[in-house]
């Protein structure tokens, strides 16, 4: 039986040893650290993501309940994690991209690897033309119900983008989609990320978006 993994994101008070209890309290649920990285860091706090594997029928509730009885640990959100481990993940992107062949091929490689890196949902890459909103590609997972408007293009750089406003279909505003959006070599292409159910991107996670997209761009130029 395959044991299952999540993705449990963490804000907590940025001091010696509350790391080390986090770890204590998860170890009593049963739930074994296979990694953790760094999100965001501020004056008194840190933002972790840490993939964790609990026993067979053991329930991803139990992480929250173990999480929150330290003090200062607060849990932003629990979701189950399939992607693979990997050390140098931005950096392995980057490499398929640019060995990809022709801009569709790249562009689908960005689509279909972006969401196992930044560690969301989906991914899918918008230009406008004119009046027109074209859908250059989508990874999948991306949902089948398109937006028909993108009133924040043209972009001039990245940012996360209003998850209830008007343009965004019904479909993805009912799964409380996160969304985060970096221009893609010029201000009217962009590439977005959909996270469904949240959490909501962090100013770092945005940030970190815009320099991968920064550095696509450089390649399909």
């Amino acid at each position: 039986m395959r044991v299952p993994s999540y993705l449990l994101r963490v804000e907590l008070e940025d001091r010696p040893g509350r790391l080390g209890s986090l770890a204590v309290a998860l170890g009593s649920v049963g739930a074994d650290i296979l990694s953790l990285d760094v999100v965001e860091r501020a004056a008194g706090y840190a933002v972790d993501d840490l993939v964790v594997e609990l026993p067979a029928g053991a329930m991803p509730d139990s992480l929250i309940t173990a999480a929150e009885r330290i003090s200062g640990v607060y849990v932003d959100s629990v979701r189950p994690h399939t992607g693979l481990l990997e050390a140098h993940r931005e950096l392995e992107l980057i490499d398929h991209i640019a060995g990809a062949g022709p801009t569709p091929a790249k562009l689908q490689v960005l689509a279909d690897e972006a969401p196992k890196v930044l560690r969301v949902g989906w991914c899918t890459v918008l230009r406008l033309e004119g009046s027109q909103l074209h859908h250059v590609t989508s990874s999948g997972g991306a949902p089948e119900t398109q937006a028909v408007a993108a009133p924040w293009l043209p972009l001039e750089r990245a940012e996360a983008l209003d998850g209830d406003a008007e343009w965004l279909p019904q479909v993805w505003r009912d799964m409380d989609t996160a969304l985060a959006a970096a221009p893609l070599g010029d201000p009217f292409t962009a590439v977005v990320l959909g996270r469904p159910g949240g959490p909501a991107f962090r100013p770092s996670e945005v940030a970190r978006l815009g320099y991968l997209a920064g550095i696509v761009a450089t390649i399909l130029r």
